[in-house]
């Protein structure tokens, strides 16, 4: 477990430190304790020392607070209406899925939902998650988070919370898609084909850290999925065929002449290598419309000569040629996480985790593998 910051003096809280209008940032900083670990305690889920617990309770009494009158202080009355902040929605058509979902689950059971978009800032999160807990709303939804402290905010205010997809650590509700599954069908297919020298372009695990440790990290999954998978066939990992990054701020379509989308620039350092991929395996449909321009400009053929793999299935049927991909159920996600949501309103509900499945949709860029390497 990550250790706590040291205390000043004798380790206990200081009463001079708060007030009757603490709030959960006082208190996490009275106890020497970051604003998650003070979720934990509220809401006592999760791993939390002795000693800590003492010291964050310790700060709490302080304030002058009962530990359910800091959870359950704010929510008084209902008011219909759900949070939903969501990290890029403006780019990318998955998290527009996961919205549609939200709003059809809660339009139909009589609910308003505000979204928020955060393009992947903390600081607009912490601002959205601010204003909604002004706003009373009933509950909140992640889709995804970007800071532990932010869910944890809403989690003291004693909103219920579900995190879709890629989870901070936060003891909250969730939903989520099991990426090794998805990532391995998507593997086992173009090995199957007899695909031997299959790219991967993906996110980086390292840099989707900045918010604490995760209990569940889609990077990680899919990654180790592409290579288990190579080796459970006997193929060797070749690191000049693995490309991570982060996934795009903004569209991966190509805004204004001489523009690239997403993907372009792996695939043509794939293309500069002595031997190239016979197949690409892409962890998102953003990522496909840069490599595909790429592959037209070098007069390569999909899938005669290089298959190609898309993972959302939010783009790849409108592409051409119509992607082979792993489909997530971005509705159901919201859809489900909408469900949760409202399950949990008013309701001592146990913390529930919904995994969802992925399904491999096959179409027409993906083929066997060319009868001869082309060698540059």
């Amino acid at each position: 477990m990550p250790k706590e910051p040291s205390l000043p003096h004798d380790g206990s809280a200081s009463p001079v430190a708060l007030s009757k209008s603490a709030t959960l940032l006082g208190v996490a900083q009275a106890a020497g304790v970051s604003t998650a670990t003070v979720a934990r305690v509220l809401h006592s889920r999760g791993y939390v020392a002795k000693e800590t617990r003492s010291r964050v309770e310790a700060a709490i009494k302080a304030a002058g607070y009962s530990l359910n009158a800091v959870a359950r202080g704010l929510r008084t009355r209902r008011t219909h209406t759900l949070g939903h902040l969501l990290s890029y929605m403006t780019y990318n058509p998955f998290f527009a899925g996961i919205a549609s979902g939200v709003d059809d689950d809660a339009f139909a059971k009589g609910y308003k939902v505000f979204n928020v978009n955060l393009e992947g800032n903390r600081e607009r999160e912490h601002k959205g998650v601010t204003q909604l807990i002004q706003s009373r709303v009933d509950a909140l939804i992640f889709s995804h988070a970007v800071d532990a402290g932010n869910v944890a905010l809403a989690m003291a205010a004693g909103i219920p919370v579900v995190q879709v997809e890629r989870l901070v650590d936060c003891p909250t509700h969730a939903v989520v898609v099991d990426n090794l599954i998805g990532c391995r069908q998507a593997m086992q297919h173009l090995i199957g084909l007899g695909h031997r020298r299959i790219a991967f372009v993906g996110a980086d695990p390292a840099r989707y850290v900045h918010a604490g440790p995760r209990p569940q990290s889609i990077e990680n999954e899919r990654l180790s999925a592409y290579v288990d998978c190579l080796r459970q066939a006997g193929i060797s990992v070749d690191r000049d065929l693995v490309f991570l990054s982060t996934y795009p701020r903004r569209s991966g379509f190509p805004v204004a002449p001489g523009e690239h989308g997403a993907g372009y620039e792996p695939m043509r350092r794939f293309l500069g290598l002595p031997e190239r991929p016979t197949a690409v395996l892409v962890t998102g449909d953003v990522f496909a419309t840069g490599l595909l321009q790429a592959l037209y400009e070098a007069k390569l053929r999909v899938p005669d000569d290089i298959s190609v793999i898309g993972y959302d299935d939010m783009l790849a049927p409108h592409l051409a040629p119509p992607l082979t991909a792993v489909a997530l159920p971005a509705w159901e996600l919201g859809r489900t996480a909408c469900e949760l949501a409202l399950r949990a309103i008013g309701a001592d509900l146990e913390r529930q985790v919904v995994v969802l499945p992925t399904r491999l949709n096959i179409r027409a860029s993906t083929g066997l593998v060319p009868s001869s390497r082309a060698v540059r």
